[in-house]
């Protein structure tokens, strides 16, 4: 597979990004970091890393779910299989290389392509989806309490962020609509990369759009598995999202968050990061991590939980992808 052949490249620049990044977190204040690092009460963080493999979870059964074949792949290889995409999202520019990984370890369980395709797309769409609700949530609650200064750079990548998310949500409501839609936004597509001079493969595009529409299809007659799958993703990414209040909870202060103040900027941060082309969004998810919680943590303390929450919330997931992922290729071998 071409992905593998980018991984090891991938890899090594995003350790250089994040020797850069912890360079520049932990160079103003490195005693206090420590200090505060050094004080964690571990049930606090044992709670964090509920919230993320409960995350991790949801996700996996509402893709058990869209599967719909037990016999096959049950909860358990669902749960794994999101894990693995996890890494492969880990190391690659926005996150592109989990959907065919998904795909791959799907027809690998004797499940037909068309079939194991539609799974990674409908999967895609109601991620999509309930990262465009809980945003959404996000900015509304912060446009009655402003809990957030209004700092302009922050506001123009909040906006830009949202306009590519609720454009991604478009796109894909305009190629559930009929097939005649869907050719001409991907001609459309093909046109911008070829005015960009984008190195593309014309037939891949046009198939992929095909498969987004046959996902579509699919769903339009499983309106119970939509609106399933859409909650279990939302509920998702609320206990991705509440992650950083039990980490700040671990350093002893139980005061400066609440529930609602922490899923609102943890909603910021995904939403800046879902643009940053970087594998991981590395540098971006950490500036806006910095920024929106800026507001509540003070730098020291800031600093401190930034570091537990990205091992929980990124590093983690990847290491555990990646040794799912070295294990399964042996077990074939």
């Amino acid at each position: 597979m071409n992905l593998l052949k980018n991984i090891k490249k991938n890899a090594v620049f995003l350790l250089l990004i994040t020797g850069v990044v912890l360079y520049i977190v932990l160079k103003d204040d490195f005693n206090g970091i420590v200090d505060a690092m050094s004080n964690i009460d571990v049930k606090y963080i044992l709670v964090a890393l509920f919230f993320y493999c409960l995350s991790v979870s949801l996700k996996g059964f509402a893709n058990y779910l869209i599967i719909n074949d037990k016999s096959k792949i049950d909860l358990k290889e669902a749960i794994k299989h999101n894990l693995i995409a996890q890494f492969f999202n880990g190391v690659t520019p926005f996150a592109t290389g989990g959907q065919p990984m998904e795909i791959y370890m799907t027809t690998e369980h004797h499940i037909p392509l068309a079939k194991a395709t539609n799974q990674a797309v409908q999967s895609f769409i109601f991620y999509q989806i309930a990262l465009v609700i809980c945003g959404m949530f996000a900015v509304i609650y912060n446009s009655i309490f402003h809990i957030f200064p209004k700092v302009k750079l922050l506001q123009h990548l909040i906006l830009l962020g949202f306009i590519i998310n609720i454009i991604v949500a478009i796109i894909l409501l305009l190629i559930s609509s009929s097939k005649s839609v869907t050719k001409k936004i991907s001609e459309v597509v093909i046109k911008i990369l070829r005015v960009f001079k984008i190195k593309h493969n014309e037939k891949e595009i046009c198939k992929k759009f095909d498969d987004y529409y046959e996902g579509f299809k699919e769903l339009k007659g499983r309106k119970y598995l939509t609106i399933t799958g859409v909650s279990l993703n939302i509920a998702s990414l609320l206990c991705l999202y509440i992650v950083p209040l039990f980490v700040l909870y671990s350093m002893g202060n139980f005061y400066s968050l609440t529930v609602v103040d922490t899923i609102t900027a943890a909603a910021y941060v995904y939403v800046i990061g879902a643009f940053v082309p970087i594998p991981g969004a590395s540098g971006g998810i950490e500036y806006g991590f910095t920024q929106f919680y800026g507001n509540f943590i003070s730098a020291g303390t800031l600093s401190a939980v930034l570091i537990v929450w990205r091992f929980i919330t990124y590093y983690l997931g990847m290491i555990v992808g990646a040794l799912l992922f070295s294990l399964e290729e042996k077990v074939k071998k």
